[in-house]
């Protein structure tokens, strides 16, 4: 197994991500940032045992779950948009890219918990550190990637980007996998970190304008048993959510 993330203090957070373009912070620091109790995140944890199956996968995989859902932040204030497709550009995912990929919603007990709007504010703080004050659109995705074929794929596009302004990896759970590796690249060249997040709510931080990311297959360490990696990924964005029709104002 590749070595553990190197880990960022909060007093240093704004400078590695203005520095490096991503950073890692553990479960306390991400608590800290957001204002949130440790229980309330750990308490989320049984929804990723009712996910549906990614019906959108290209690849005939039948190794992915998930639910979606979108949200608007101004300053305090976090809003729940309707229900809507998530789409991303051919340029950022040529696997699904250029797809409107509906997916199951949030089950309600998420987004009426207080600690969601506070985990959502937090990053939206995150956000800012690299852009500034901002009205966020964030794109919220409950992922379980299993061992249903044998492996699984936590990216099957490959090292990608998002199309976003921040991107947040949350580990939420793993269970009797091994791989999941996490890669960091940067954009521009052959530099970049591997490591494996093992901490729940450890958080990966991405400048996506930056950085290239992805996460290598699982497979089970036990056959016998079953198997899988539960992670939450936010995306935050300025000028609007991604669209074919709703491209960031110039």
């Amino acid at each position: 197994m590749s070595p553990p993330p190197p880990l960022t203090a909060l007093p240093d957070l704004p400078a590695q991500l203005a520095g490096a373009g991503w950073a890692v912070v553990d479960a306390p620091s991400l608590c800290t940032l957001c204002q949130v109790d440790a229980q309330a995140l750990h308490a989320w944890r049984p929804l990723w045992h009712d996910l549906p199956a990614d019906p959108h996968l290209r690849d005939g995989g039948r190794y992915r779950r998930r639910r979606h859902g979108c949200f608007r932040i101004a300053g305090e204030s976090v809003v729940a948009v309707p229900h809507r497709a998530h789409w991303q550009p051919v340029e950022y995912n040529a696997l699904h890219g250029g797809l409107q990929r509906w997916f199951a919603p949030l089950p309600a007990a998420l987004p009426a918990d207080p600690a969601w709007a506070g985990m959502l504010r937090g990053l939206a703080g995150a956000a800012e550190m690299l852009h500034g004050p901002a009205q966020w659109f964030v794109e919220a995705h409950l992922f379980r990637i299993d061992t249903t074929d044998g492996i699984g794929r936590p990216t099957p596009e490959g090292a990608h980007r998002d199309g976003v302004d921040l991107v947040a990896v949350l580990l939420i759970g793993r269970e009797n996998v091994k791989g999941g590796e996490t890669r960091v690249f940067d954009a521009r060249g052959p530099q970049g970190m591997r490591f494996t997040l093992l901490e729940p709510f450890g958080a990966l931080l991405l400048d996506d304008a930056r950085v290239v990311h992805e996460s290598t297959p699982i497979q089970p360490v036990d056959a016998e048993r079953p198997a899988w990696r539960d992670t939450l990924v936010l995306t935050y964005r300025r000028g609007g959510f991604q669209g074919p029709e709703e491209g960031r104002p110039a």
